[in-house]
């Protein structure tokens, strides 16, 4: 789904400003690996803007903080997932304390659960 111009614009101003754990996980889903699904970092889609997107498996990852605990954010988090499930897009969520403490663990298991759906896409 398309977005507005403005979610365009301030995708392009969160590529800049990456959290340090949304940093460090982009450093590992960044990287090119023949026949592994590819992944965008601050990709627009529709209203919303996904900290990381793979079209192939058309699967979203979004890093959560501290304030995802919150009532009203965690109630925006939900109408927001369900948004994106409608569209089809699936939703991983993971803590960014998880992330810090193990990137590497994380990058992997995110990889292979896109290279899973993107296979279920193919048929």
């Amino acid at each position: 789904m398309r977005a507005p111009p403005l979610t365009h614009q301030r995708a392009r101003a969160l590529r800049r400003a990456l959290t340090p754990p949304e940093a460090m996980l982009w450093a590992r889903l960044r990287r090119r690996i023949d026949s592994e699904p590819n992944f965008r970092r601050q990709h627009p889609v529709g209203p919303y803007i996904l900290d990381f997107y793979c079209a192939d498996a058309r699967l979203a990852v979004e890093v959560d903080g501290q304030g995802h605990g919150a009532e009203d954010r965690a109630r925006h988090d939900a109408v927001r997932d369900a948004w994106l499930g409608e569209q089809g897009i699936a939703v991983y969520r993971v803590q960014a304390r998880a992330v810090l403490a193990d990137v590497a663990s994380v990058a992997e298991y995110v990889r292979g659960l896109a290279r899973e759906m993107a296979a279920r896409r193919r048929g």
